[in-house]
């Protein structure tokens, strides 16, 4: 038997308090807010074109036409919104795809949480505490090749992620959808997901608990919906302009592979004619000096990467910005290698590793030295306003640049109880990164560091992205870079990715203690509860295992050509330029 308890419209005027969360701001909406629902209904009415428009606006899609040309990183690994799990990839697939919650300009630049697929949606607590929501599809949504999307999209997508033959490392992302343990474990199928279109505009989704941060999954391109006819039986559907259908607001025109993606207005979108260019070319390039180079040739309108030596140099200038991004860089140690299964050889690595050095003399781009895993910005018990997480749970080694020796000799005295006294016999050791100039000047100054504290020799070995992506996630490295940027504004977003097995589990590491705080956490709602067992998790994990080691917390540098306006961003690390406009 289920009890209503409330309402919820999901409208830019009654979600602006949970979308801030991702912003550093509130969490979820507790009030029906009719007004913004009419609002956004009338506003839906006046932006459906009628074919005379569509014409009008396709003829203005000629090559004189508005073209954008931006450079996010190399040739993405995944563009299927179930298989990727690459921020960069997520923005293209945040162009193509839409779910049932979007990402809008609250217009200054900054992004809020809006209906998207869904129109509205009605929050119900069950007396078997369970928690049900009931979307509401827009009128009107359809494919990118004019068929109509429907409450069974998102279902067939949903159970597809969840199925463990897909082989998403993000499939844990709708763990808390009932049935979903069940199906991730092989014991049920993916038809018992607690996922149903009750018609064709009505999708209904169980929870086995009130998920804090539910409303902004469903914006995470895992839950996009993708249609079964062009993806069942298709490993390369995402190759092919014929079977790379997506709902979102552009569509994919062209991928040259290793050059470019270019991507074009959807004309079956229904906020078409609001859009902005009529192409968005996506150069993949891993070459911070060619990425520069196009920019200032004007070949660019957007870059986030550029040459370490000139950072200082543009930020001087005023033409570089940086923004805020809610994520942690840090070394990744492969738990099952011979030599990094021992805790106390992770945590002398990780205590001798000078981060003011790295961030004042090689990343240069503001970021912050990290003194945990959760990076400062992510919310708490107490939600926005309060300390946040990262200033509950203090730190786990000084970055006072006094106490650097301090932390160097507890690292060889480390060493020595591990057997390897002054670094005598330790065996030499491979750091492995992804081709890209940042990573490999940090590479060389924690090689000079290791050597120099522990006696150690650590070769450098840089593969392009695909290749070390794969690599990292097989476990075919003993240290290797890493950097995870948040989902969602929850420490959930940080700590459950290192449960046993985990899909983004990349240490290869396993302790059932772990997993039971992750465990905890999960099974309640209350918000002090769930903080109490994430901060322990997190003491597992950085304080008594030393899996990682924490290098800083990130920020965005970026550079857009000053005759472009309307890009906006979240600190989830997404940029959207389909609203952008040429000065």
């Amino acid at each position: 038997m289920r009890k209503t308890k409330k309402v919820l419209s999901l409208a830019l005027a009654s979600t602006m308090a949970l979308s801030l969360a991702a912003c550093g701001g509130g969490s979820g909406t507790d009030t029906t807010t009719t007004a913004a629902v009419e609002t956004t209904t009338a506003a839906e009415a006046e932006s459906k074109e009628t074919e005379e428009t569509k014409a009008e606006a396709e003829s203005e899609g000629s090559e004189e036409g508005f073209n954008l040309s931006v450079c996010l990183a190399s040739e993405p690994q995944a563009i299927d919104p179930a298989l990727n799990s690459a921020v960069d990839g997520a923005i293209m697939i945040n162009h193509m795809f839409e779910g049932l919650t979007k990402w809008v300009d609250d217009g200054n630049g900054n992004a809020i949480l809006a209906p998207g697929q869904a129109e509205s949606f009605e929050k119900a607590e069950n007396e078997d505490g369970t928690v049900t929501y009931t979307f509401h599809l827009r009128d009107g949504i359809k494919w990118s090749d004019g068929q109509d999307v429907t409450a069974g999209d998102f279902e067939y997508s949903w159970k597809r992620l969840a199925n463990p033959a897909t082989a998403a490392d993000y499939c844990y992302m709708i763990d808390m959808v009932k049935g979903y343990a069940e199906v991730a474990a092989g014991s049920a199928e993916p038809d018992t997901l607690a996922v149903k279109a009750i018609d064709d505009k009505t999708l209904e989704v169980v929870l086995t608990y009130d998920c804090p941060y539910f409303e902004e999954i469903v914006a995470f391109p895992s839950t996009f919906p993708v249609r079964q006819d062009k993806v069942e039986g298709n490993d390369e559907w995402t190759y092919d302009v014929a079977t790379y259908i997506g709902n979102g607001p552009y569509k994919m025109k062209e991928w040259s592979h290793n050059a470019y993606i270019e991507v074009e207005k959807n004309e079956n979108y229904y906020d078409y004619e609001n859009l902005g260019p009529d192409t968005i070319r996506f150069a993949l390039l891993d070459d911070e000096n060619a990425m520069l180079a196009a920019y200032k040739s004007g070949e660019l309108d957007f870059i986030e990467q550029l040459p370490m030596d000139e950072l200082p140099n543009y930020l001087a200038s005023g033409e570089l910005d940086i923004s805020d991004y809610l994520g942690t860089y840090y070394v990744c140690f492969n738990t099952e290698d011979e030599v990094f299964k021992d805790p106390k050889i992770r945590k002398a690595f990780s205590l001798v590793i000078d981060r003011n050095y790295i961030v004042d003399n090689v990343s240069q781009a503001g970021e912050v030295p990290a003194t945990g895993f959760v990076p400062a910005g992510v919310n708490d018990a107490a939600g926005p306003g309060h300390d946040d997480f990262r200033t509950v749970g203090g730190e786990y080694y000084s970055v006072d640049e006094a106490d650097y020796e301090a932390n160097c000799e507890e690292a060889r005295a480390l060493l020595a109880e591990a057997g390897y006294p002054d670094g005598e016999g330790f065996p030499t050791v491979e750091y492995l990164y992804n081709t890209a100039d940042n990573h490999k000047k940090i590479g060389e100054a924690l090689q000079n560091m290791w050597q120099e504290q522990l006696g150690v020799t650590v070769t450098l070995n840089n593969q392009d992205w695909n290749v070390f992506l794969e690599n990292r996630k097989q476990g075919n490295y003993q240290i290797a870079r890493n950097g995870w940027i948040a989902d969602y504004n929850d420490p959930c977003t940080f700590l459950d990715m290192w449960y046993t097995d985990g899909g983004n589990n990349d240490a290869q590491y396993s302790n059932p203690d772990y997993d039971a705080q992750i465990d905890a956490a999960k099974a309640t709602s209350v918000a002090e509860e769930r903080m109490k067992a994430f901060h322990a998790a997190e003491d597992i994990l950085i304080k008594d295992d030393n899996v990682l080691a924490p290098i800083y917390f990130y920020t965005q540098p970026n550079m857009l050509a000053e005759d472009i306006s309307g890009m906006y961003y979240t600190p989830l690390g997404y940029f959207f330029f389909g609203y952008t406009s040429k000065n």
